[in-house]
């Protein structure tokens, strides 16, 4: 440890940011990540405290699930219902026999999950009817239009975990092959910053390294906190995903045991992992009222590290827990290199190795060392890192 840092730690502390640093340190994760072959031969999916879970693993190779959990309950969809719309627009017609504009919608809608996009396929193609005909065209068993208070809101759509296979298996099984390959092509594009601003690239996509295809959701928080040059300008504080949902809303559908929450805030990851995209993955979460997005993110990226998915291969490295709002990862170890984008606010990220360089100072403190973040191509100060030295331990220097 430096002098400085020992200085800053024997008494310019804040007792708030003390505590800070006293609780997050247990969810730094300084165990390296595990190697494929070290995991045991079955492993339940591990669900972070406050969290509720609809999780399932499809292993299209031996044609059976290897993780189950609450795979029928029904969770409002949020982005994941893009799925079928984009289905549905392309039902018995080819994807070169789309216009031009309805090409260039799919594509902003699958990759960046813009709203826009989604909402003129919506209001062009008969609203919940598209849900309807998807349903009996599929054989979903859990799925179901917005509720009749809220016909307009597409990502109130129902959907459950099992259901969000099916789709997947359609796709990959029995979708004509010029529709497999431009969705799953899409999918294959995911942009870490979707149009809005959040940061999509969670759950599937910061814990399996590629090959991999995914289609997100997420709904009832305040900021995603991701910005990049070529990301649009995110929707004022508090709005939600899906076009015409309304921030902090406390919507239900009426009481029962199909009843869907409306109002927690819902982070979903689905998609396809592995060479020949051999698993099907999907999870569904519900966080409790006001949680963060950076926690809600980091609870979904542990929940899906634990699940046993075939043919995954897990990216190398330590993964760290962060603290602040707009922390910038940076093209080089510097403040005055690129900026790449920016971290959702507390979130964890994973460490492949740390080097010294500029040194930089956030009062009350001093540090010249910068973590490589693998998943961003990027740096980012080890300031911002949860952790009580300038370095992180156990983690090798660059």
């Amino acid at each position: 440890m430096s002098s400085t840092r020992i200085a800053v730690r024997a008494g310019a502390l804040t007792a708030a940011l003390a505590a800070f640093l006293c609780t997050t340190a247990t969810a730094v994760s300084v165990a390296s990540a595990e190697s494929p072959s070290a995991r045991p031969a079955a492993v339940q999916a591990d669900v972070p405290a406050g969290v509720t879970a609809g999780v399932a693993v499809f292993d299209r190779q031996t044609g059976t699930f290897t993780e189950q959990l609450n795979t029928a309950t029904q969770f409002r969809s949020a982005s994941v219902v893009k799925l079928l719309i984009a289905l549905d627009v392309l039902w018995n017609r080819s994807p070169d026999a789309l216009p031009a504009a309805d090409r260039g919608r799919i594509d902003t809608m699958l990759r960046g999950s813009d709203d826009t996009a989604a909402s003129t396929f919506w209001s062009n193609n008969g609203s919940g009817a598209i849900v309807d005909r998807m349903v009996t065209r599929l054989g979903l068993t859990d799925t179901a239009r917005p509720p009749s208070t809220h016909p307009g809101y597409w990502g109130y759509t129902a959907l459950s975990a099992r259901d969000t296979v099916k789709i997947y298996r359609h796709l990959l099984d029995s979708a004509p092959a010029a529709t497999r390959d431009y969705i799953l092509g899409d999918l294959r594009q995911s942009t870490r910053c979707a149009t809005d601003g959040y940061d999509q690239h969670f759950g599937i996509a910061g814990s399996f390294n590629r090959p991999w295809a995914v289609k997100q959701g997420w709904s009832g928080f305040s900021s995603g906190g991701c910005t990049a040059p070529t990301a649009t300008t995110a929707k004022a504080a508090g709005a939600a995903e899906s076009a015409g949902e309304p921030a902090g809303t406390d919507a239900r559908t009426p009481a029962g045991a199909d009843a869907v929450d409306l109002s927690r805030p819902a982070l979903h990851t689905t998609g396809v992992v592995g060479a020949g995209d051999r698993s099907i993955v999907a999870v569904f979460t519900l966080h409790p009222g006001g949680t963060p997005y950076g926690k809600a993110y980091t609870d979904i990226g542990r929940l899906t590290r634990s699940l046993d998915v075939p043919g995954a291969s897990r990216p190398a490295g330590t993964w760290v827990g962060t603290w602040g709002s707009g922390v910038r990862v940076r093209t080089q170890a510097t403040t005055t290199s690129g900026a790449i984008t920016t971290l959702p606010a507390g979130v964890e990220v994973l460490v492949g190795c740390q080097k010294r360089g500029q040194q930089v100072s956030q009062p009350p403190y001093v540090n010249d060392w910068w973590a490589q973040l693998p998943q961003y191509g990027g740096y980012m100060t080890n300031i911002y890192l949860s952790v009580p030295e300038n370095q992180v331990p156990g983690v090798p220097v660059c």
